[in-house]
């Protein structure tokens, strides 16, 4: 099993200083370690691969977004369980949207009972939609066309890895990249930040 050659790490607050400053080492990394831990939470919870990278795409994104923020993270060596935190908020989220987008999708069946979704959550769906496609305009040529072929197009990652001349670990990194360069577009146009307490 992979977790059994995983080494644990122990982070202070001059990696967590490196990894907000953008130091490729420490983001390679970080993208590398956390990617393996929550694979393994992950594949029990998510049947797509697919799904499994979205959510630690979006976790690493929202950390970064704190760690960046004034304040950061209190108490850094708590940096493990704090990515476990935000990745739970990230999975729940996603099996909200699933179901969902299942319920939608399903051509005449029955209206389901109301579980807290309702029309303001179809209309702001439509909303967040017709946002995304102005601000992937925003972004450089290359940071579009990754998100573009990515999450939109959703297209093979060994594919993208081929046309962008990347290895698979490597687009993880540019995507994790991009997504923040997509988030601050994001919050400067709807001009609402993500909600996330920092404490562990």
């Amino acid at each position: 099993m992979a977790g059994r050659n995983l080494q644990f790490y122990s982070f202070d607050a001059k990696y967590v200083e490196d990894l907000c400053a953008g130091e490729r080492q420490t983001q390679e990394h970080f993208v590398a370690y956390f990617t393996a831990l929550l694979k393994i939470k992950l594949r029990s919870r998510l049947q797509s691969f697919h799904a499994i990278d979205d959510v630690c795409q979006e976790t690493f994104a929202r950390v970064l977004q704190v760690l960046r923020r004034d304040g950061g993270l209190r108490q850094p060596e708590s940096l493990g369980a704090f990515v476990n935190n935000v990745c739970n908020h990230v999975l729940f989220e996603y099996y909200r949207s699933s179901s969902r987008s299942e319920s939608l999708d399903a051509e005449g069946a029955p209206e389901p009972a109301a579980t807290g979704a309702d029309v303001l959550d179809i209309v702001s769906a439509r909303q967040i939609k017709e946002n995304v496609l102005v601000i992937l305009m925003r972004l450089s040529k290359r940071d579009r066309s990754l998100l573009k072929a990515v999450f939109l197009d959703e297209r093979d990652r060994d594919e993208v890895c081929q046309e962008f001349g990347v290895e698979r670990e490597y687009l993880r990194v540019l995507l994790h990249r991009a997504k923040q360069e997509f988030k601050v577009e994001y919050v400067k146009h709807i001009g609402n930040q993500v909600s996330l307490s920092a404490d562990t």
